[in-house]
């Protein structure tokens, strides 16, 4: 029952994102019917040092307009949390728990690891998204799902939802080349780099019983590179409709 996690790499909300969005809400509209509205919840946690405010508001507007468009019966709320208080909220945490589609938009990419683990917000994502729920990340909100994330400071260690990989948003082909050698020379060893073009995301695709990897559904205008070894690798370039594969990391 576990939903999908969906991985984007910035730009969001902005037009030209209307085809993720609309993504994820099929997704949850599969899983709950056309019965009662999508319960879609924006954590603006990365946005906290700047204005988290317009960022949820931001999301709201344009899930709201993507709804509208496609007929989709929908109720978005803004659920800030954006310090370890307001992840300690019981109110807050019961929203995050009856959610369809989480979004956590970016911002700055140590806020959601700092701010997040440990707490009932985090629990309360989780027990959503095992039960069914599309969580979603943009820019600094895909690179904290992952098993390791850059800061301003330097790495630190991801929520790992998704392990083996490091998202990249914001990347592009053509500048491809000299991002995997920072990422090689920065990031330990023996994960993959998955560089994301803005308003372009990556959607996990249901994986077949046993599979060794995981598939995820290009969807955007732009590109998705996969990289799994950076020292030296090979990447494979995506566009919408593609899918990838990355391997499958042991709990």
């Amino acid at each position: 029952m576990t939903g999908p996690v969906a991985l984007h790499g910035g730009g969001e909300f902005q037009a030209g994102d209307e085809p993720f969005l609309a993504a994820l809400l099929d997704l949850a509209v599969g899983r709950v019917g056309r019965g009662r509205p999508v319960r879609v919840a924006v954590v603006p946690t990365a946005a906290a040092r700047g204005r988290p405010d317009l960022a949820a508001a931001s999301g709201l507007a344009a899930f709201e307009r993507v709804a509208l468009a496609g007929a989709v019966a929908m109720e978005a709320v803004a659920i800030d949390v954006v310090d370890r208080d307001t992840a300690a909220n019981p109110e807050l945490a019961a929203w995050l728990v009856a959610a369809d589609v989480i979004h956590l938009p970016g911002g700055d990419p140590d806020l959601i690891p700092t701010v997040m683990l440990g707490t009932i917000a985090w629990a309360a994502i989780i027990e959503a998204h095992v039960g069914g729920a599309v969580l979603a990340g943009a820019s600094a909100g895909a690179m904290a799902l992952g098993s390791w994330t850059w800061t301003p400071g330097g790495g630190m260690a991801g929520l790992k939802v998704v392990r083996g990989l490091v998202a990249v948003p914001h990347a592009h082909a053509d500048t491809w080349a000299a991002t995997a050698e920072r990422f090689a020379a920065w990031a330990p060893p023996g994960l993959g780099a998955l560089g994301l073009a803005e308003q372009t995301g990556v959607i996990e695709e249901p994986p077949a019983p046993g599979s060794a990897t995981m598939s995820w559904r290009v969807v955007g205008p732009g590109e998705a590179l996969w990289l799994a070894h950076p020292d030296g690798g090979e990447t494979i370039v995506a566009h919408s409709g593609d899918v990838i594969s990355t391997p499958v990391i042991p709990l």
